[in-house]
């Protein structure tokens, strides 16, 4: 019961994200967009954070010798492109939540930018990489990443809440 009505929460919340596919998974897209904080609902929430991390674990088989993505078990896409591996606590120097998807860099923004209503302001290149964040909220900022190369065929997107400097 407490499953259903956490699905059903996130699903009618949906609406206001807007997905590009009808077969975004609700949960992991609002996640990844900062609209659900994981690090809030371990102080405030542990019953959306159980669900949410139940749904997760369902979906994504554990990282295996120190890696520190997860693999999706079956197909699972966000803003109607297919997520190719999932980081649910930390990537790099950060701490959020994260997935890597299998489109490109520009692709993947201009997706991000439709479906938030906004354009991602803070942009750079630098180091082979260019990236895009917006601050949505004290502690979320929403982040965009991607190799430096026209060969670059995946981009990562994801919601974090600290950044280590």
């Amino acid at each position: 019961m407490r499953n259903s009505l956490f699905t059903g929460a996130a699903l009618a919340a949906l609406v206001f994200v807007r997905p590009v596919s009808a077969a975004d998974d609700a949960s992991i897209t609002r996640m990844a967009l900062c609209q659900d904080s994981w690090i809030e609902w371990t102080k405030n929430d542990t019953k959306a954070f159980d669900a949410f991390r139940n749904h997760f674990m369902g979906q994504f088989a554990m990282p295996r010798e120190n890696k520190p993505n997860w693999m999706p078990k079956a197909s699972v896409s966000v803003l109607g492109m297919h997520v190719a591996q999932g980081f649910p606590d930390s990537v790099g120097m950060g701490v959020g939540f994260s997935l890597t998807v299998d489109a490109p860099y520009d692709k993947t923004r201009a997706a991000l930018e439709k479906t938030l209503g906004k354009k991602l302001v803070h942009c750079e290149a630098s180091d082979g990489m260019k990236s895009c964040d917006l601050e949505v909220a004290p502690q979320r900022t929403i982040t965009l990443m991607a190799e430096d190369s026209p060969k670059a065929k995946q981009t990562l997107i994801g919601c974090y809440y600290y950044y280590e400097k």
